[in-house]
């Protein structure tokens, strides 16, 4: 079932598989994230250093890798590009081109589905229970036949878990405990294992493994992402990798586990199409 929440504007969005939280976005209508926007563009420069182009889109500019289809545009070029990753920091969206005929000048040409309409279309088979009737009326053209109102959407369960999203700590199986830093460059989780007793290392980093997976993927953490596991010595952290592989393989992002490093922390990378929930939150 796809749970779907308005409040202040905001629409709330959770995907539960047997009551468990699989996915969870906030998407705000006023304040797209950019991703699948359709945009008619100009070459603005051609950086081999880069791989890759800029390009004018009218009141910003993104960047198309040349393994996007950037090879064959020359500077002052017009087509159409997608967005296929939103902006980050200071940095503009990246792109791909697009197959539709580009407009006379830079500018938008259509937005993108939004988080709820993409959950929705990889899962359509998923009903979606909605506290708010109006936005049902605007979601109607789209998902006819898939909504029904409920006033309790989400429940006092599922609000307790989503309000635990917005914490840099969380529980994790066994009495470990999951510390997040997030910093430009990369995001760190720290596990703290002072709660565990009673089990070996290796056990509990085993067992905490699916909870980090899911962890991962609610708060969409996205990039470089390192995990320091709690207890065991650098050298002994590789016997986790075949479970680390295992616990994030039911991810949509299908995130690719590098190695470890000299230090042990796990070296994962994950693809980031929209921002993480704490940039969402910071807005």
């Amino acid at each position: 079932m796809i749970a779907v929440s308005r409040r202040d504007g905001r629409v709330r969005i959770a995907l539960l598989a047997d009551d468990v939280l699989r996915e969870f976005w906030i998407w705000d209508p006023a304040r797209p994230d950019g991703v699948g926007d359709l945009y008619t563009g100009r070459i603005e420069a051609v950086m081999p250093a880069l791989a890759g182009r800029f390009v004018e889109l009218g009141s910003l500019s993104g960047f198309l890798p040349d393994s996007a289809g950037g090879k064959t545009l020359s500077e002052g070029t017009f087509a159409t590009f997608t967005v296929t990753r939103a902006p980050q920091g200071d940095k503009g969206p990246r792109l791909a081109v697009a197959s539709a005929p580009p407009a006379d000048r830079p500018g938008l040409l259509r937005r993108g589905p939004g988080p709820l309409l993409d959950l929705c279309a990889r899962h359509p088979a998923e009903p979606l229970a909605i506290d708010d009737y109006a936005l049902i009326a605007e979601l109607r053209p789209a998902l006819e036949g898939r909504m029904r109102f409920d006033a309790a959407a989400f429940d006092p369960v599922l609000e307790d878990e989503v309000a635990g999203l917005c914490e840099f700590s969380g529980p994790l199986p066994m009495g470990a405990v999951m510390h997040i830093t997030p910093a430009p460059a990369a995001t760190l989780i720290d596990i703290d294992s002072k709660g565990a007793s009673g089990v070996s290392a290796l056990a509990l980093n085993t067992a905490i493994l699916p909870e980090i997976a899911r962890q991962i993927v609610l708060r969409n953490l996205s990039g470089g992402i390192l995990i320091d596991f709690a207890g065991m010595k650098p050298a002994a952290r590789a016997k986790l990798a075949p479970p680390l592989r295992a616990a994030l393989a039911t991810d949509p992002l299908q995130p690719e586990l590098l190695g470890f490093s000299h230090l042990g922390f796990a070296e994962l990378s994950r693809r980031r199409i929209r921002p993480p929930l704490h940039e969402v939150l910071t807005r």
